[in-house]
Parts: structure tokens; sequence; C-alpha cells
């Protein structure tokens, strides 16, 4: 199973995204409005946990936008606003779950397997592009207008995905491995060094982009000087 939260607290969103780990559940997480729908534009969530307040667009209209596009990925809001017309504005807007802070941890937990138990319509291409680099998700291939060609590794697969998902951001190295590897990420903390070093490898193969480290913080990718 996989979710997306979309949550401004950036603590918060982590000790989601950690509890939910523990269930053997990835996550993407999202801390602002853009961020948030471009995920759920383009990722095939399973569900989708969803603050009303966020910084650029709100939770309504990203549940809008999604719906707009015929994509079902079932919404949970996630938020402090808990009047009837707060909850009836989000359920009519394609919400499909409301759940009020504080919550409990159990209620919540419960209600994400629910959502993710319905059908999902999704279309989404198996293609990403970086600057002049195609990555081809169903092939885990990635080439540039050189014509070389490099097969990634699965888990190489998953971090370039999500430093071209998350593209002018810095991942930290938290959040590539609680995304990448999920409820294992604490026992894997050193193995993901060795998994970028040989995915810059990759790139430089095909002179593609590069992956900068940011001192002390994490990971973002840049186009080749």
């Amino acid at each position: 199973m996989r979710v997306l939260i979309v949550e401004d607290e950036t603590r918060l969103a982590e000790a989601l995204v950690r509890l939910v780990a523990g269930e053997h559940i990835q996550a993407d997480m999202a801390t602002d409005g853009e961020e948030g729908l471009h995920l759920a534009l383009t990722v095939p969530y399973d569900a989708i946990v969803l603050d009303r307040m966020l910084p650029g667009l709100d939770g309504l209209e990203i549940v809008r936008q999604l719906r707009s596009h015929d994509i079902t990925t079932p919404v949970l809001f996630l938020t402090a606003r808990d009047s009837v017309s707060d909850r009836v504005s989000g359920l009519n807007a394609g919400a499909d779950d409301y759940l009020v802070k504080p919550f409990a941890t159990e209620e919540l937990l419960a209600r994400i397997h629910a959502l993710a138990r319905r059908p999902v319509e999704f279309v989404h291409s198996n293609h990403l592009t970086f600057e002049s680099l195609e990555f081809d998700l169903q092939t885990r291939e990635i080439r540039t207008s050189e014509e070389n060609m490099e097969l990634l590794s699965p888990k190489e697969s998953q971090i370039l995905e999500m430093l071209i998902r998350h593209s002018g951001k810095v991942l930290t190295r938290r959040q590539l491995m609680d995304n990448v590897w999920g409820y294992e990420a604490d026992v894997l903390e050193g193995v993901l060094d060795t998994y970028v070093h040989h995915l810059r490898k990759r790139l430089l193969a095909v002179s593609g982009p590069v992956i900068q480290t940011v001192r002390g913080v994490g990971y973002t990718l840049k186009k080749a000087d």
C-alpha cells in the first residue's frame, strides 16, 4: 500500500509517515498544497491524507482538481476544523472521509486501511523527464539525447523517481529512507549512500543530471554543468 500525506506541520507529517510505516505502508510526504497536488496527480496512491489549511493551494482545491481529472483516489481530510459546515464542504468537494484533530492513531490507521480497500481509477504516464533525461518507470531505463541507456536497480529507480518528482527541492535522508525502504528504514540507514553512489555513476554514463549532496540535509537533482 502507498499513501500520500499532505500536512504543513512538518513534525506531524513526519510522525504520520513513521506511524504508517509501522503498518508496512509506504508513504510520500508533502508540506504545501502545490507539491501535494503534483504528487497526487502523478503517483497512483491507494489513499491520501490531506490537511484542509495548506500553504499555496488549500485542501478543498486539491480535491476538486483531482476529481476534475477523474482521479478517484480516496481522500481523508485531517483537520482541526470540526464544524458541520466544514465537514459538508469537504465531502461535497469530493473527499471520502473526515477526521478531526486531535485524533486517535488507531482510528486514523483503521480509516486509511478502509479507504485503501476501495477501487481506484488512475491514469498516469510510465515516463518521467528531467532536462534531457528520460526515465521509463516500467522498464527502469534511463537515457538522454546522447542515446546511451542505463538500466537501474529497483531501489535506484525509486530514489531517482523521488528526486525527479521533487525536483527543485532538497529531499532529506529520512524522507528518502522512509519512502524507498518504508518500515525497514531504521535498519538500512547506511545503505542510502551506496545506492546514491551507484545512481550517480549511471546518470554520468548517460550524460544526465547530477545528484547534489546538501551537507547535513540530504540530496537534490541538478542539471549537469
